[in-house]
């Protein structure tokens, strides 16, 4: 049974070796993920030219997802490492201090203009929510605070303010500098972290391209302020090209009452807008210990994919954990599991929209028929972009999508789309259809996709390896 729901999982030391980053693709990774916050970018082409090269030798198709570490708000250091607060202890936070030298009473700001982004009552989560401070009053380069949640406070952690509003930039100089390598690596997809509205996106995209660079954007969804807006969060969505719910700075914002609701909201505009989405943070957080997931990593995972999430992310339990392989293994497991229930296997997607490419309304009318016609077994469609097994990804269905693409460029983009397998395939080189057709069905039934005799849907244009041109649905059989 193929897996519908995609894996992207991050590279770190835990998978630096041939052998483990071969054993964790073997494992079921669709989609790597490279992490900008960490490393110099020496080690970024390093690991990508690893993936590239292994991921050709076993046959697999692997995107490369490069992420942007963004705006990260922070404390300095202390001179002694950390300290301990206490309910109803006053505390400073001063951007003019000496950013080595934090103490009992006051510590450093990485961001400069924090204090004029705080108000008296706002309330300040340092460490993820750990140690939560309310602002009492503000002093020039201070920031006067009183405990509310006491706790050790070390080095370097990173401040949200409550209801987001924090005015730093989405890109940062240092992730300026970071799109032009990842333009030089080819990135099949980039994620931009803290994105405040959709002209964030649009300037990414800019650099990106201006860098040589044709990756996608992800848009990162973890400001409060972009998930408070409808509006604000639909125009970030279609600016994008697909989206990551970042469940931590999200949550740290919104509070974590809230974390689930607006995960599902997250996932279904996505979908809506024919953009593939990520789930993401602390899936399998126990894993990076420990040989099996906890029920309620379990029961994560599974609500994500019964949520119509694309794919689920694997962050420190791939990069540094203890069980990479067996993290993705648990993972492939649960996915494969929720994806038997029947509300995974049925939608109503655009019933009710019209159609303004002809390309798009073949690709909503072939998942039609291939879901209300009985003995059909899967779903082939010849692409060039990409674009026709997106929107049928967008449709549940129990079938297999089978994407055949004369472009590796486009064979590692839809590895992030859900249900869909791409294939390298060629139709120019044939100068009939109908030779078009027994080629493809060929190959499916030479890697053991297809049965002879298997009915299926497929999708193709009239011109080959023009991009829009799908216009016509064919019932066939493979021989």
């Amino acid at each position: 049974m193929l897996r519908r729901t995609k894996i992207v999982a991050t590279l770190g030391p835990a998978t630096d070796s041939d052998e483990a980053l071969t054993r964790l693709i073997k494992a079921g990774v669709n989609t790597v993920r490279l992490n900008f916050s960490h490393g110099v970018p020496e080690d970024h082409q390093r690991r990508a030219q690893q993936v590239r090269r292994i991921s050709a030798e076993l046959g697999r198709a692997v995107a490369l997802l490069g992420d942007l570490q963004g705006p990260k708000i922070r404390i300095t250091k202390f001179s002694n490492g950390a300290v301990e607060l206490a309910p109803g202890d006053t505390f400073i936070l001063d951007a003019a201090h000496d950013a080595n030298a934090g103490s009992q009473e006051r510590v450093g700001l990485t961001y400069k203009d924090l204090p004029g982004d705080c108000g008296a009552g706002d309330m300040l989560l340092l460490d993820d929510g750990r140690v939560t401070m309310q602002v009492e009053k503000v002093e020039g380069s201070a920031i006067h605070c009183r405990i509310v949640i006491g706790g050790k406070l070390s080095n370097n952690k990173g401040i949200n303010r409550q209801g987001g509003g924090l005015s730093a930039p989405a890109l940062t100089e240092k992730d300026i500098a970071d799109i032009k390598v990842a333009a030089g690596l080819e990135l099949d997809y980039l994620a931009i972290s803290f994105p405040r509205r959709a002209a964030d996106v649009a300037q990414a995209r800019q650099l990106l391209e201006q860098a040589g660079g044709n990756a996608g954007i992800v848009s990162k969804i973890e400001r409060a302020e972009v998930v408070n807006d409808s509006a604000v969060l639909d125009e970030v969505i279609r600016a994008s090209d697909a989206v990551m719910v970042a469940r931590g700075d999200l949550g740290v914002e919104i509070g974590d009452a809230e974390l689930v609701g607006i995960q599902k909201l997250i996932i279904e505009q996505a979908r809506i807008y024919n953009r593939p989405v990520i789930t993401a943070t602390q899936m399998m957080e126990s894993m990076i210990t420990n040989s099996l997931p906890t029920r309620a990593e379990v029961f994560d995972v599974a609500n994500a994919v019964l949520d119509g999430t694309d794919a689920v992310m694997l962050s420190a339990e791939t990069a540094t954990g203890d069980h990479p392989y067996s993290v993705v293994e648990a993972m492939n497991r649960i996915c494969l599991g929720a994806e038997k229930q029947p509300a995974v296997q049925l939608s109503t997607h655009r019933m009710d929209w019209n159609f303004a490419r002809i390309d798009e309304a073949i690709a909503m009318a072939t998942m039609y028929a291939a879901n209300h016609m009985e003995g059909v077994k899967a779903i082939v469609c010849l692409t060039e972009s990409g674009s026709t097994p997106l929107w049928m990804s967008r449709i549940n269905s129990a079938l297999p999508i089978f994407a055949l693409t004369r472009t590796e460029a486009s064979q590692r983009k839809v590895a992030l789309y859900r249900g869909v397998e791409a294939l390298l395939f060629d139709p120019t080189v044939y100068k009939a259809g109908n030779d078009v057709n027994e080629a493809a069905l060929q190959v499916l039934v030479k890697e053991g996709l297809l049965q002879k005799g298997d009915r299926v849907m497929m999708t193709k244009g009239d011109t080959m390896a023009v991009v829009g041109e799908t216009n016509t649905m064919q019932i066939l059989k493979a021989r």
